[in-house]
């Protein structure tokens, strides 16, 4: 059975979604929050990722082009 994401939509309703369509969920402001092992966590009110700093210099990893 696929992994599933438990998710608070804003209305209330917590339903389980596939991990794939998170990002979506948050972009479009659906859901107020999710579940991780450690708990829910609420869109903007918790950080969900802290940003990558790009390294300047030899032995830059590939995905720090992007946050330039």
């Amino acid at each position: 059975m696929a992994r599933m994401v438990t998710v608070r939509f804003i209305d209330g309703a917590i339903e389980q979604v596939p991990p794939s369509l998170l990002k979506e969920l948050i972009e479009l402001r659906e859901i107020i929050a999710f579940e991780r092992s450690e708990g829910w966590v609420y869109i903007g009110k918790a950080a969900i990722r802290r940003k990558l700093k790009p390294i300047q210099g030899p032995g830059q990893r590939a995905y720090d082009i992007y946050l330039e």
